[in-house]
């Protein structure tokens, strides 16, 4: 099973310059907890999460329609690709220590979002068959 079958497409995503404000409001409006991060290019430089948006309100003491996304996000990005194996993504989740992993190209820019919740879904349909156990999903929850 590859990445590309199960991962979210037509991802929402904000810029660097984006105010917190703004990306809690398309959290709210999307219902979900986070946004990839992209450059002018296309490419992933981040992902912001309503907990990072909780903790700047909460520590810098300032509104958080004058705090940029830039600010606040580390840089640092894990991903993987739409050709990854499912195996090999739940590895990469459970070193990063996160639920969800933008999947980008070979030129880093976005193609969609793989969560642990798309994988759980897909391994709790006993009709399909994607090698990738309950067991193996409960050992990367258990790690993040």
């Amino acid at each position: 099973m590859k990445v590309s079958e199960l991962m979210t497409r037509n991802v929402q995503s904000c810029t660097p310059e984006t105010n917190l404000s703004t990306a809690a409001m398309q959290m709210w409006d999307g219902d979900f907890g986070t946004l990839p991060v992209l450059d002018g290019d296309g490419k992933v430089v981040g992902m912001i999460t309503d907990r990072d948006i909780c903790i700047a309100a909460a520590t810098r003491h300032q509104d958080i329609a004058t705090i940029n996304v830039g600010e606040v996000i580390n840089g640092q990005v894990q991903s993987c690709t739409p050709d990854m194996s499912i195996s090999d993504t739940l590895k990469v989740l459970e070193k990063a220590q996160v639920r969800r992993l933008p999947v980008v190209d070979k030129d880093q820019k976005l193609q969609g979002i793989l969560s642990i919740n798309d994988i759980v879904h897909y391994t709790g349909d006993v009709k399909k068959s994607s090698g990738v156990s309950h067991a193996d999903v409960v050992n990367s929850l258990k790690s993040i």
